[in-house]
């Protein structure tokens, strides 16, 4: 059977990385189309006119919901520069915002994070949404990015917020990826996982127990260290490579149920992956020990361990049913299985309730 592995050509990741952008571009643009978080632009703007004072270019604010006329019009802009090249940078809005007009004009793609909040700037995949912000699509641009450029003095600037709930979102990797091996899933290229993504998410893994606590310090610090570097690394590239070529699973799954859950439904993604990801060692019947160990892990980073601490008030047998009940209605078979009951997800996270307190 035939198994694809993607990702993008080429990643840089460094202090000051983003004054390189232009060289590094120069070999595949002529006419780039810059895409710029509103919040981030004046911090690079200076950067981005040295990097392409020597070629046709335009560079564009974007703030808001990425909604089909939020890309029409960005990618009319393009049209009008005649672009050969999209590169998109802030954060997940801005990425995705840039990613729309990738796909609507077929152009290439590049993508300058600001933040390390999830893995999707190595990803082709862009969501969607109308002015109310309910998703209306989820589009694939046709390859992906070109390149990936992590700014790490760019994103230690942000928020350490942001690092944390990527280290969230890239927790549940290789406990995913195992899963979805096993289970016979499809990764997001339609193929059987590969051992190389197994491979990844469990170094993805293996970082974040390493350097998580550091790399936090270093980010309430605004100071990009080792460990800052490492974590980054694992929350964007690794993360990124574990789960389009080696799938999801439970954690996610279980995350369909939680944002819509009484209180917990506001906390962040990568808080939701975390604890499902607890959820699912609870669902493949990990021992307990294994269990509260990555409980204590969790907290020592700021990453919750309970629905209490994802802001669910005494939480009842309802609610947790609910949760279930949401998890296990998802896709079965493909990109996810979702082949446990929800008899046996509620039992699980119960379990998950009772050791975390």
């Amino acid at each position: 059977m035939t198994r694809i592995f993607g990702g993008p050509t080429r990643y840089v990741q460094g202090p000051g990385a983003i004054d390189d952008l232009g060289e590094l571009t120069a070999g595949f643009a002529g006419r780039p189309l810059l895409i710029v978080d509103a919040d981030v632009l004046p911090f690079i703007q200076a950067s981005l006119d040295a990097s392409f004072a020597d070629r046709p270019h335009a560079v564009l604010s974007f703030r808001g919901e990425v909604t089909q006329a939020a890309i029409d019009s960005l990618a009319a802009n393009g049209t009008a520069l005649n672009a050969d090249l999209v590169i998109g940078i802030g954060g997940g809005k801005g990425l995705d915002a840039a990613k729309g007009v990738a796909f609507q004009l077929g152009l290439p793609f590049v993508a300058v994070p600001s933040i390390a909040s999830n893995d999707s700037p190595t990803g082709r995949s862009l969501a969607i949404y109308n002015d109310e912000h309910i998703l209306v699509a989820v589009e694939n641009i046709p390859d992906s990015p070109l390149l990936v450029v992590a700014d790490t003095a760019l994103i230690a600037n942000a928020p350490a917020r942001f690092l944390r709930t990527g280290m969230g979102d890239a927790l549940g990797k290789k406990f995913e990826a195992e899963r979805a091996f096993a289970d016979g899933a499809a990764n997001f290229f339609g193929t059987r996982p590969l051992r190389t993504a197994l491979v990844i998410a469990d170094a993805c893994y293996a970082t974040l127990r390493e350097h998580g606590v550091a790399a936090m310090k270093a980010a309430e610090a605004h100071t990009p260290d080792e460990a800052f570097e490492a974590v980054v690394e694992a929350n964007v590239l690794m993360a990124g490579l574990a789960w389009e070529s080696g799938g999801l699973s439970y954690a996610h799954a279980v995350v369909r149920g939680l944002v819509k859950a009484r209180g917990a439904a506001s906390a962040p993604h990568g808080d939701h992956v975390a604890y499902g990801t607890l959820v699912q060692l609870a669902i493949e019947g990990r021992d307990d020990a294994f269990i509260i160990d990555l409980m204590g892990w969790c907290r020592s980073v700021g990453l919750p361990a309970s629905l209490v601490e994802l802001g669910m008030e005494s939480p009842t047998e309802a609610d947790v049913a609910e949760i279930a009940r949401l998890t296990a209605i998802g896709p079965k078979g493909g990109r996810i299985i979702v082949a446990a009951p929800p008899e046996a997800i509620a039992a699980a996270i119960l379990r998950v309730e009772r050791l975390a307190a």
